[in-house]
């Protein structure tokens, strides 16, 4: 689940973290610039006015990215971030992360299944029955 309200469109649901900060009122037309840029980023630019019924998962996964972005954290924690998206789409979110990662100094911290995915990580820790690999 990508947590995103039923009720609310897809700019509308990016938007939704920043509301709660302070000065929201004074910067709304900036913060939905920056939601719209991000959803441009993620590839979903064309569908902002849809509800997140109306879209399939991968895109609704793309919107849950765009929205965890909006607020310029420190840290992007993700769990497993593109795996609802096809391979393209994919690899398109992972440059993405990535290159926020480094543009901004953000740090991800991701789960993953996937080799491929994780050899493109800066670092790499192994669970293996609630432990971690040496």
């Amino acid at each position: 689940s990508f947590h995103l309200m039923p009720d609310l469109n897809v700019i509308e649901n990016v938007i939704l973290p920043a509301r709660g900060r302070r000065g929201y009122s004074r910067n709304a037309s900036e913060i939905r610039k920056r939601a719209e840029r991000l959803l441009a980023q993620v590839g979903m630019q064309d569908r902002i006015a849809h509800r997140p019924m109306e879209l399939s998962g991968g895109e609704q996964q793309r919107v849950a990215v765009a929205r965890s972005l909006i607020a310029e954290p420190d840290f992007l924690f993700a769990d497993e971030p593109t795996g609802n998206l096809d391979e393209e789409t994919g690899t398109a979110i992972l440059d993405h992360l990535f290159a926020l990662s480094a543009e901004l100094s953000l740090t991800v911290v991701m789960v993953t299944h996937s080799s491929f995915i994780a050899q493109r990580c800066d670092r790499v820790l192994h669970l293996r029955n609630g432990l971690i690999e040496p």
